[in-house]
């Protein structure tokens, strides 16, 4: 990446507010997510994690780091990978760049591949070219509930390992 590019992309990253955040990602919103995942959950082992960065850290823009990268660094960072059955499902939003990442568990990374994630993605990236940051949000996570159900069916009550919640950082 060159000088020029790497001036842009952090520019980009550091235009990026956190009221444009909220705009896209308001409470209520936070909350319609916030309870399809604890309803998806209900119905499969998966344990699922979303999300949304306003923009990199001003280093990361700088040093190139990647969209999968950030996500790869989050899925760890925020334990998501620490689950009991190995059944964690990151799906992280960079708002500065729009784009989207999947990041699965070993677990179910055996079962459901890249591409079906990469589907998953562009039913919030194409929704948030539109604007369409709610519904958007909400099928990909009604998506990503049905195939870990499909994969991974509940069988019994279990604690809830992750926050439901969408982290905004």
């Amino acid at each position: 990446m060159g000088i020029g590019q790497k001036i842009k992309r952090a520019w980009r990253h550091l235009g990026s507010s956190s009221g444009e955040a909220r705009h896209a990602f308001p409470e209520t919103t936070l909350t319609a997510i916030s309870e399809a995942i604890t309803a998806g959950e209900q119905t499969h082992r998966g344990e699922v994690r979303l999300i949304v960065e306003k923009a990199l850290p001003f280093d990361d823009a700088w040093d190139g780091v990647s969209n999968r990268q950030r996500a790869l660094a989050l899925f760890a960072d925020y334990g998501v990978w620490d689950t009991e059955d190995n059944c964690g499902v990151l799906i992280y939003i960079n708002l500065a760049e729009h784009k989207v990442d999947i990041v699965a568990d070993r677990g179910i990374d055996r079962k459901i591949d890249s591409a079906t994630w990469q589907a998953v993605c562009r039913t919030m990236t194409e929704g948030f070219k539109a604007g369409r940051f709610h519904e958007a949000t909400l099928a990909a996570i009604g998506q990503v509930n049905e195939l870990l159900r499909q994969h991974f069916p509940a069988n019994g009550s279990r604690a809830n390992e992750l926050p439901d919640k969408p982290l905004m950082l």
